[in-house]
């Protein structure tokens, strides 16, 4: 359909079923199909539409008034990974780690407006001039960000991040190729035993959905704690679980409730294990405290080029919290953190596990880290990356593994 009969026919058409429906009570879906169909068709005397235009008007005005307007198409599309809009014009998308731009876009910058009102306020956010960031979710669990003006020069910017309806196991990403067997039943072994790992990468290198593939090691008679900005995560089998979020404050006069509140709370709600999402700034101090006092087998990310870069940032994100000497914080993060699992987008856009590292202490007042196994490339066919994971060393640490009862582990490792 040309883009001037999309825009005015879509609002055309939307005017009229609003006025014909009833705003006191909900509607069925089909009852709102049909109140379309009767307004397309009326539309169509006046002026002749054809059949291929009458479907797809049929489905933008639907989205226009119950879904997110021009954006449904694209998250109707599983293979759509990111949703970028630039202003009311300009809408980009991610498939197959290609960036395109859509060829479509909102009627106006109030309908913009209102499509990110919806989405904010379906999880009882804010966003507006005096608060002009927001992030949240959509229904589907998708990551979302807000910018609006003034700060979004442009007009109001939404940055949308897809998952998969479905969570990705860990058999399905050593079927794609994202890690060996090998290294997933290492890291089997670890969860089970209860080391605290670490998870570094950069941005869209899969940090959430490794993190989730990991979940499927925990214990199902655990009880789990996970804490988020925005609740992300897809933990499978396990039913003693409970799911925090983070709050921002509100004109209203609510609270804003942290991370690091969070995790203070958890601490009292009788965890097992404790899952934070993403470790951005001075909670990074409180995880670390949680890991050093009995919460063996917790798990978070952070974003980090390597491994020994997640280590100096750590470093800086509980100095943001805290002033303490350099030492007293290399020595919090080797004692709470076994594990560091570094993930990485290669140049074929692939998401691959790079580098298992153990902290294996502290030498000459440095963290010194133990490579168990790295990824390392052979060369490329039918423009993807080949390579194997090669085995490094040996894991140094091993008493969790005993204490959980896995000598027979130990001997293998």
């Amino acid at each position: 359909m040309p883009d001037k009969l999309r825009g005015y026919r879509v609002e055309q058409i939307r005017k009229h079923v609003l006025e014909q429906l009833d705003m006191t009570r909900e509607h069925a879906e089909e009852e709102i199909l049909a109140v379309i169909d009767e307004e397309i068709c009326r539309s169509a005397k006046e002026r002749v539409i054809p059949l291929n235009w009458r479907k797809e008007l049929r489905m933008q005005v639907f989205h226009s008034l119950r879904k997110l307007d021009v954006l449904q198409e694209l998250l109707n599309e599983d293979d759509v990974t990111e949703i970028m809009v630039n202003g009311a014009n300009h809408i980009f998308y991610e498939k197959k780690g290609e960036i395109l731009c859509w060829d479509k876009c909102f009627s106006s910058r109030e309908k913009l407006e209102d499509i990110i009102q919806q989405i904010v306020g379906n999880h009882n956010r804010m966003v507006n001039e005096a608060e002009p960031i927001a992030d949240t979710r959509l229904e589907d669990g998708s990551r979302v960000n807000v910018v609006l003006p003034p700060i979004a020069l442009e007009g109001p910017a939404v940055s949308i991040r897809r998952f998969p309806k479905h969570p990705v196991l860990m058999e399905q990403m050593i079927a794609g190729g994202s890690i060996s067997r090998e290294c997933a039943e290492f890291l089997d072994k670890l969860v089970k035993a209860g080391y605290n790992i670490f998870i570094s990468g950069g941005t869209g290198s899969g940090k959430t959905t490794f993190l989730n593939a990991l979940s499927e090691f925990i214990p199902k008679s655990e009880r789990v704690i996970t804490i988020e900005d925005s609740a992300e995560l897809q933990l499978q089998g396990i039913e003693n679980l409970v799911r925090l979020e983070t709050r921002n404050g509100g004109a209203e006069g609510t609270l804003a409730i942290t991370i690091r509140d969070l995790i203070r709370t958890a601490l009292r709600m009788r965890p097992d294990r404790i899952i934070v999402g993403e470790i951005r700034g001075a909670e990074c101090l409180d995880m670390l405290q949680a890991m050093n006092t009995g919460h063996d087998g917790s798990l978070s990310t952070g974003h980090a080029n390597s491994c020994q870069d997640m280590l100096s940032r750590m470093e800086t994100m509980v100095l943001m919290g805290m002033e303490l000497p350099l030492l007293a914080i290399r020595s919090q993060i080797a004692a709470g953190v076994d594990i560091l699992v570094h993930l990485g987008r290669l140049r074929d856009r692939s998401r691959r596990m790079l580098a298992i590292m153990e902290v294996a202490g502290i030498e000459k007042d440095e963290i010194r880290l133990n490579p168990l196994y790295e990824f390392e490339e052979m060369g490329e066919q039918n423009g993807r990356i080949t390579g194997s994971w090669m085995k490094k060393g040996e894991l140094i640490h091993r008493g969790k593994l005993y204490r959980a009862g896995m000598e027979g582990v130990c001997e293998e490792l």
